[in-house]
C-alpha cells in the first residue's frame, strides 16, 4: 500500500526564506492493485508529489508529513532503494538500444542477479504481455506510438516495483490508443497487485482508475 500523510510542500521564495505553499496536509492511500487518479490545476505540485514519492526532493523545496511504501517510511531511501516505478508522457526509449535492449535494462533494477538466459527470456515474456512477440530487434524509432508506450511500460514492469506511477503519460495517444494503452496498464496493475498512481488533465483517464479522484 502507498500511503500520503499530513503531507505539506513548497518552494523558498522570496529575500525572508519562506516557502511557497504548494499543497497543504494532503493524506491519501493506494491499495495493491488501485490506479488512483490525481487531478489539479497547471503548476499546481502534481508532478511535484510524483518526485517525492520516487525519488529525492527537488532542489529549494521544503516538505514536512509521511510517505510510505508497505510500511517503510521513503523518504530517508535512496532513488534505488525505493522500489517505485515511473512512466512519463514520452516513454524515453534509449534511440541506440534495440526494443529488447531496452527492456532489459529494466532487469538492472531487479533485486538479484538473474543468468542471461533467464534475462533473454524476461524480455521474451514481456514482449509477448505486450503484444509484441518478434519485436526483440526492431529499432524504438519503428515503433507507433501505442507500441512505444507499451514497451515502456514494461520496461518498468520489468524491475518489479512494489507501486508503479504516471506522470500523464497517456496525453500523446489518439483517443483509441488511450482507451487501450490505459486498459493495458489497468490489468497489469490488477495483476501484478501493486498501487499505482496516475497524474492526468483528463478527466477522461477517471475511466481507468478505482476510488476518488485525488485532487491537489
Amino acid at each position: 500500500m502507498l500511503e500520503i500523510e499530513q503531507l505539506s510542500f513548497g518552494f523558498t521564495g522570496g529575500n525572508n526564506g519562506d516557502s511557497d505553499a504548494l499543497v497543504s496536509d494532503l493524506s491519501f492511500s493506494v491499495e495493491p492493485g488501485q490506479l488512483r487518479l490525481i487531478q489539479g490545476r497547471s503548476g499546481c505540485g502534481k508532478s511535484t508529489l510524483l518526485k517525492l514519492i520516487s525519488s529525492r526532493a527537488p532542489e529549494g523545496l521544503n516538505w514536512s508529513g509521511n510517505i510510505k511504501l508497505n510500511g517503510a517510511e521513503l523518504a530517508s531511501m535512496p532513488e534505488e532503494q525505493r522500489g517505485v516505478g515511473i512512466l512519463f508522457q514520452d516513454p524515453l526509449l534509449f534511440p541506440h538500444l534495440t526494443v529488447g535492449d531496452n527492456l532489459a535494462f529494466g532487469l538492472v533494477r531487479r533485486p538479484g542477479m538473474i543468468t542471461r538466459a533467464e534475462r533473454r527470456a524476461a524480455v521474451e515474456n514481456a514482449l509477448h504481455v505486450a503484444d509484441l512477440d518478434g519485436f526483440a530487434e526492431r529499432d524504438p524509432a519503428s515503433l507507433s506510438g501505442g507500441q512505444a508506450a507499451r514497451v515502456g511500460l514494461m520496461r518498468s514492469l520489468l524491475a518489479e516495483p512494489d507501486a508503479l506511477l504516471l506522470d500523464e503519460a497517456f496525453s500523446t495517444l489518439d483517443p483509441e490508443l488511450r482507451y487501450q494503452f490505459g486498459s493495458f496498464v489497468m490489468g497489469q496493475v490488477r495483476e501484478r497487485n501493486i498501487p499505482a498512481l496516475l497524474v492526468s488533465h483528463d478527466n477522461g483517464d477517471s475511466l481507468f482508475a478505482s476510488g476518488d479522484i485525488i485532487t491537489i
